[in-house]
Parts: C-alpha cells; sequence; structure tokens
C-alpha cells in the first residue's frame, strides 16, 4: 500500500502562485511514475503532469508554461509549482501513483494510476 498527503493548496488571484506537495510512505519499487490530477466541480479528473523514475516527464498542453513537477526522492515528495494561475485552474488538486512501467502516452490517463491522495483545493480568483 501506498499512502499519499498533499499540502499547499489555497486561495490566490489570478497571475498568482501556488506551490503543492506530496508526501509518500509506504512500498514503491521502481519503476513507477508520480502526477498530479485536477477536478473542477462538474468536470472529469484530468492530468496536469507526471514524473517518472526514469525521468520522463509529461505535462497537459493546458498548463505547459506554467506549472512545473519536480520531486525530491530522498524525501519522497513530489512537487507542482503553479505560477501565472488563471481561473480555469482552480479545482481539487490529486497526487496519484503508478506503480510499474508505463506508455508514455498513458501518463496523463487516470485509470493507470494505482494510488491517489485525498485532494488539495486551489481556488483562482479573477
Amino acid at each position: 500500500q501506498v499512502q499519499l498527503v498533499e499540502s499547499g493548496g489555497g486561495s490566490v488571484q489570478a497571475g498568482g502562485s501556488l506551490r503543492l506537495s506530496c508526501v509518500a510512505s509506504g512500498v514503491m519499487t521502481r519503476p513507477y511514475y508520480m502526477a498530479w490530477f485536477r477536478q473542477a466541480p462538474g468536470k472529469e479528473r484530468e492530468g496536469a503532469a507526471s514524473i517518472g523514475t526514469d525521468a520522463t516527464i509529461s505535462i497537459a498542453d493546458s498548463v505547459k508554461g506554467r506549472f512545473t513537477i519536480s520531486q525530491d526522492n530522498a524525501k519522497r515528495t513530489l512537487y507542482l509549482q503553479m505560477d501565472s494561475l488563471k481561473p480555469e485552474d482552480t479545482a481539487m488538486y490529486y497526487c496519484a501513483v503508478a506503480l510499474g512501467g508505463r506508455q508514455r502516452w498513458l501518463l496523463l490517463q487516470a485509470p493507470e494510476y494505482n494510488f491517489w491522495g485525498q485532494g488539495t483545493q486551489v481556488t483562482v480568483s479573477s
């Protein structure tokens, strides 16, 4: 089992920044991928960014150039730096882990992920 705990959400004005963190615990054998997903009310959960133990990074077009994903393997912590935030970025943000290898085109697909955190809310006002 893998446990994930997110933090760092909050309310900001458009153009502002937030940094999300996700601390992982439990057994995670390489290879694996960690990702950030988000879900706005009434919408499907969408992948924002993922990073693998092989350093493979995938970023959704909707956040490319504004969001940066990184990880600290020693601390088992995943980060999402979010800059130039827009009201449409308002959502619950979830951390997720996919154990085992994955094809790159699947890395932002929610069904590929085995474990999920409880989420942290991000609200961007105009």
